[in-house]
């Protein structure tokens, strides 16, 4: 017989519910299109306060009953460290404009989002002391061969960016990366990779708050209980995003956006917090993908990643973004996507090899004494 979290686990619903994080992740920033008259900073701030305060809490008071007892019984070193890894991606979140600024978006995108994604997936079994996880049985073997296969995919429609960019007339070129700066920028991407990936530590490092959450009454089913782990990170978020929003909207004297009659405040509101709503969707779809993934869970990032990665740029290629470009650059393209998807599919195999280990497992014989 199967324990009631193999009975849940279904692999290649993980992966679809990954992967539909990753297509929020990928156009989370369209809403943002139709904002007017509003600084940057103004209509970021109202993106955090939905993404990252309104929209999880309203979503974790629905689904999960017991939140807040379980917020008033975790440890309170837990709740610190998954606050902190959200404030650490907060500030790798800040930051990850400023790498693009140095290095464009063609590298910027291949070491940032690459380092995000390796360090996201590897560290956290690492941190949990579940090294010998990550390699030696068929199942841990092929999630690692899919996040390598990921990271390739990844590196390679960073280097189609990078072509492309090396095509553009030199006017365009320099408007692109008027400010190109390898030295800044490889430290910039490195540092913002980094911290972004922090997001994933603090979201696989709430574990004491899921076991909480099914086990306090009225207890949260099994998909639903990651949402106390989730307030708890983007609350850390939205501490860094928020102060330095406001901060910038008072050194740049924007305060008053907020009431100025000439801009469409309803529609700037609505815009920016549903930018803020579908950018949340993709941790919440990540955090309700774990259960369905079994052991295999931590690989759910690298997924995520590569699914964000994968419809941002079948999204520009809609748009016309690579219109023009060589067939080289669009042979590089081609390829990494095909990898991203493939990485995609190597993770739901991964998934089902460990399901199948689980169920052929035969369960502890009953006493006879």
């Amino acid at each position: 017989m199967m324990d009631a979290t193999q009975a849940t686990t279904n692999p290649a619903l993980g992966v679809m519910i990954f992967t539909l994080g990753g297509l929020a992740g990928a156009v989370f920033y369209l809403p943002f299109k139709k904002v007017r008259n509003w600084a940057w900073e103004s209509y970021w701030f109202i993106y955090a306060v939905f993404g990252l305060l309104v929209v999880p809490w309203a979503l974790a008071m629905i689904t999960s009953p017991n939140v807040l007892s379980v917020l008033q019984e975790a440890p309170a070193r837990t709740l610190a460290y998954c606050c902190l890894c959200g404030a650490a991606w907060g500030v790798g979140g800040l930051t990850w404009g400023l790498m693009i600024r140095y290095l464009g978006v063609g590298l910027g995108l291949a070491i940032g989002c690459g380092l995000c994604s390796a360090a996201g997936t590897l560290v956290p079994p690492i941190l949990a002391g579940k090294v010998g996880s990550l390699l030696g049985t068929p199942s841990a073997n092929a999630s690692m061969v899919g996040v390598l296969v990921s990271l390739v995919g990844i590196v390679l429609v960073g280097m189609a960016g990078m072509s492309k960019e090396k095509e553009l007339p030199e006017a365009e070129k320099k408007k692109a990366v008027a400010e190109y700066n390898f030295k800044k920028g490889i430290t910039v991407a490195i540092f913002s990779g980094l911290m972004s990936s922090a997001m994933s530590f603090g979201l696989q490092g709430g574990a004491r708050l899921e076991e909480l959450a099914e086990g306090l009454m009225p207890a949260t089913s099994t998909t639903w209980r990651g949402m106390p782990v989730l307030v708890v990170v983007l609350f850390g978020g939205f501490l860094v995003n928020g102060v330095w929003c406001l901060y910038l909207n008072a050194r740049n004297k924007t305060t008053n956006d907020y009431t100025r009659k000439d801009a469409p405040l309803l529609g700037n509101f609505l815009f920016a917090g549903l930018a803020g709503a579908i950018w949340c969707s993709q941790f919440i779809c990540f955090k309700t993908g774990e259960p369905a993934m079994g052991k295999m869970a931590y690989i759910g990032w690298a997924v995520l990643m590569a699914s964000a990665i994968l419809f941002s740029t079948l999204l520009g290629i809609f748009l016309g973004e690579w219109k023009g470009t060589s067939s080289r650059t669009r042979s590089l393209l081609a390829l990494g996507l095909v990898l991203l998807l493939s990485s995609t599919v190597i993770a739901a195999y991964s998934g089902k090899l460990s399901q199948e280990k689980s169920a052929s497992v035969p369960p502890p014989a009953a006493s006879t004494s």
